[in-house]
C-alpha cells in the first residue's frame, strides 16, 4: 500500500522497483531502481521535526528490504540505505540512520542512530545503538553494540560473510525481475 503521510508527502518509487502489495510505504520515501521490497515491510517517513520538516527515507538502487522489515525515523531525521544493501527479515532500522553500500543487516537486528559504512555485515539478532562503523566491519549474531563499545574488538568481514551478503543481494535482484513479470497476476 502506497500512501501519503499527514503532511501530504507521497512515496516516489522507481518504475523498475518491486514493492509487494502487502508492504506499506508512507510519506517521504524514495525507492531507487531495481529495489525489492518484500511482504509486510513497513517504511514510514511521517514524523516531522519542530519546524515541520521531514528528511526522506532513501532506499538505494539494487537493494532489498525483506519480509517484515520496519524502517522509520524519529522527528523527521533521515534514513539512507545505500546500493546493493540487504536488510533481512524482520530487521528494524530506526533513524537517524545511514547504511552504506554492499551492507548486510541480518534477521531481527535493530539499528538506531547509527552509521554503517560500506561493506559491513551485521549478523542476526544484533543491536546497534549510537555507533559509527567504519567500512568492512563484522558484527557477530546476538551482539549488542553501543556508544561505549570498543570497535577495535570487532572482526573485519570475512570472505565467506562477504560472499553470503553478495549472494543475498543478487538473489533479491533476480526476484525484482521475476515479480515484475507476474505482478498483474495477483
Amino acid at each position: 500500500m502506497i500512501r501519503k503521510n499527514p503532511r501530504g508527502d507521497l512515496p516516489q518509487i522507481h518504475p523498475g522497483a518491486f514493492v509487494d502489495p502487502t508492504a506499506i510505504l508512507c510519506g517521504r520515501v524514495i525507492v531507487k531502481e531495481n529495489v525489492f521490497i518484500g511482504p509486510y515491510a513497513v517504511i514510514r517517513a511521517d514524523e516531522m521535526d519542530a519546524n515541520n520538516h521531514i528528511d526522506p527515507i532513501v532506499i538505494g538502487a539494487h537493494s532489498n528490504i525483506q519480509d517484515g522489515v520496519v524502517i522509520h525515523s524519529k522527528s523527521g531525521a533521515q534514513v539512507s540505505i545505500g546500493q546493493r544493501t540487504s536488510i533481512a527479515h524482520r530487521a528494524i532500522v530506526h533513524g537517524p540512520c545511514t547504511i552504506g553500500n554492499n551492507v548486510f543487516i541480518g534477521f531481527n537486528s535493530v539499528l538506531f542512530d547509527c552509521v554503517i559504512e560500506d561493506g559491513c555485515a551485521v549478523r542476526f539478532n544484533a543491536v546497534i545503538d549510537g555507533c559509527h562503523f567504519p567500512a568492512g566491519f563484522h558484527v557477530p549474531s546476538t551482539m549488542r553494540i553501543g556508544r561505549t563499545t570498543d570497535l577495535a574488538t570487532l572482526p573485519k568481514v570475512s570472505v565467506d560473510a562477504s560472499d553470503f551478503s553478495e549472494d543475498v543481494a543478487r538473489t533479491n535482484n533476480e526476484l525484482v525481475l521475476g515479480y515484475k513479470k507476474i505482478q498483474n497476476e495477483f
